[in-house]
């Protein structure tokens, strides 16, 4: 199973991976591709342009079972922790990184 998240893309690169993927919201695809499709469909994501950002959620031999790549501008970023991936929201503020500092969610920047 692969999951792409597109954010910020134009309609014609929603239209191209609709091809290959269902999408049940704007911007999220979801499918069951080969590697060589799915690293093709990311290849062109990246290259065109045509998007801010975006996630790829895939099967992995890892301990998760799944692998997340990320490209460009996306509202939620991957970060590794001791070998398993989490996902955190991006602050844009100090004030913000503070208050999460407080509760033991990263260190102040």
């Amino acid at each position: 199973m692969t999951v792409l998240i597109v954010e910020g893309a134009t309609q014609g690169l929603r239209g191209l991976l609709s091809r290959w993927m269902i999408q049940p919201r704007a911007g999220l695809f979801v499918g069951r591709l080969s590697a060589r499709v799915r690293d093709e469909l990311w290849e062109m994501v990246i290259s065109s342009g045509k998007a801010k950002g975006a996630l790829l959620i895939h099967a992995a031999q890892t301990e998760q079972r799944f692998r997340i790549v990320s490209w460009g501008q996306t509202s939620r970023e991957p970060v590794d922790f001791e070998g398993l991936t989490l996902i955190r929201r991006p602050t844009d503020s100090k004030e913000a990184r503070r208050k999460y500092a407080k509760r033991g969610h990263g260190a102040d920047e």
